[in-house]
């Protein structure tokens, strides 16, 4: 575990990144300015991070283990027999969370203003339900690779979360609705011959 004093100055350094992003853009955001706002050296950044990718990547990287966390909770309280939509129901459900919960810092992954932002999230995702389907196949037979799979349903999710968002959908009912339509997705058979 870490000294408390390393995870003061790397929560520091997060929040500043977060409330940087507020009013630039991440390409746009420097290693001066953002130690001056966490308070930190320089040379206390550069003793844990290598640039601020490697900052934002930690940032990351804490949110996929809070969102796997919640995964297997619902996995253990929800789907204890292992089915195939209650998986992706699950695993749905605890990204949508995590979104949601950070929302602070998710809003600024729209690729056109901060592209490398928008990039590191879909692949973290992307590699997080293929990892999921990959399990899946070890007891289910899959019509197509966990990658295209993986790639169908992440892509196809946030194009309808981002569709919701700009038709001003209210939050419990995108949460709803993209459940439902995961769920008859799921269920039609089209990526995976399963008896639910």
């Amino acid at each position: 575990m870490e000294d408390k004093r390393i995870l003061k100055t790397k929560r520091s350094l997060k929040k500043a990144m977060t409330e940087m992003l507020d009013r630039e853009d991440f390409e746009h955001i420097s290693i001066t300015e953002l130690c001056r706002r966490a308070e930190v050296s320089r040379i206390t950044f550069y003793s844990h991070y290598s640039d601020k990718y490697a900052l934002l990547d930690d940032i990351f990287n804490d949110l996929l283990a809070v969102g796997t966390e919640d995964y297997y909770r619902r996995q253990k309280e929800n789907n204890p027999g292992g089915k195939l939509t209650a998986g992706y129901v699950n695993m749905l459900d605890s990204i949508l969370k995590v979104y949601y919960d950070r929302f602070d810092f998710f809003q600024h992954t729209d690729p056109e203003k901060n592209p490398y932002l928008a990039s590191r999230m879909y692949s973290i995702i992307l590699e997080t339900v293929e990892m999921h389907t990959l399990h899946l196949k070890k007891r289910i037979k899959l019509k197509y690779s966990p990658k295209k799979i993986a790639g169908f349903v992440c892509f196809g999710m946030f194009g309808f979360v981002n569709e919701a968002h700009n038709e001003k959908t209210p939050l419990e009912q995108i949460r709803r609705e993209a459940r439902e339509l995961l769920t008859d997705l799921l269920r039609s058979g089209i990526l995976a011959e399963s008896k639910e």
